[in-house]
């Protein structure tokens, strides 16, 4: 173990180490870092940048736990319903979370560009419905269209690693509970969501972890734009470090990330004894 313990060490640790540092100090990431205390810290909570991308980072939290979640549910749950071509439908779900982000979210742009994209195509087969729709220009839509470009990637993985729980669960009991009268939603309600419920309070747990360090795709179809509106801390992070030459202050939300990411494991790890869940 050693090895792996030298390495986690030398990756992880030794830059974690660094960046708590450099949050402490006015550094560009060039020059010699100046200590400045907590003042990094204090100019974040009167940052409205900061401010407006933490609250994207919890609007999107929000939906990639509910509707992807459920999405990966009902679609594992009807693929163990179904004897036939289920491996063909398991490889088309998960099929997406193989393209590389790059691909995909360039597909995509293509598809959303108001000039040459669906809207224009459908416009041209008469139905105008979404030709003046600017998906990634409009501020009230944006972050809502990155969501569903995430969502099209990710709920495959969901249903491929749900299924793989689901059939794990002992035939028998869908058995004894049909004799007993129970329909197909009891089944899922009393059987499926009790037997599986490790798995999905592991996949919530990284959800809300992997929601808050979202980058590749918004900055690959908005860069936060327009005006802000899709946001969030690791591309006013990535602004701040690379773009505005204030890298002691992008430290200081990595921080945070860190620190968002920490009190999240450490409440599902009370929650988990808390509640005597068994993994």
């Amino acid at each position: 173990m050693a090895p792996l313990v030298a390495v986690n060490l030398l990756v992880i640790a030794g830059p974690g180490l660094m960046s708590v540092y450099y949050s402490f100090t006015d550094w560009d990431g060039l020059n010699s870092p100046g200590l400045v205390g907590f003042a990094n810290y204090t100019a974040l909570f009167g940052d409205a940048d900061f401010l407006r991308a933490l609250l994207h980072n919890l609007l999107w939290t929000a939906f990639f736990l509910v509707v992807p979640m459920s999405l990966g549910l009902l679609g594992a749950f009807l693929l163990t319903r179904i004897k036939r071509f289920q491996l063909v439908f398991r490889v088309l779900y998960f099929v997406p979370y193989v393209i590389a982000t790059v691909v995909s979210a360039t597909i995509w742009r293509q598809i959303l560009s108001p000039t040459s994209g669906i809207g224009p195509a459908l416009s041209d087969l008469g139905i105008p419905w979404l030709k003046d729709v600017n998906f990634l220009g409009d501020g009230d839509i944006a972050l809502g269209t990155v969501a569903f470009v995430n969502n099209w990637q990710w709920w495959g993985f969901l249903v491929v690693i749900f299924l793989a729980s689901m059939q794990s669960i002992e035939p028998s009991l869908y058995e004894a509970a049909r004799m007993d009268g129970a329909n197909t939603w009891r089944e899922f309600w009393h059987i499926t969501l009790p037997a599986i419920r490790p798995t999905f309070m592991f996949l919530s747990l990284m959800t809300v972890i992997w929601s808050f360090l979202v980058f590749d795709y918004i900055y690959i179809l908005t860069q936060g734009g327009p005006a802000g509106s899709t946001d969030v801390l690791s591309t006013v992070m990535y602004r701040m470090a690379f773009e505005q030459q204030q890298a002691g202050y992008a430290s200081a939300i990595g921080v945070i990330l860190a620190l968002i990411s920490a009190a999240t494991v450490g409440g599902y790890l009370y929650l988990r004894r808390r509640l005597k869940w068994e993994m």
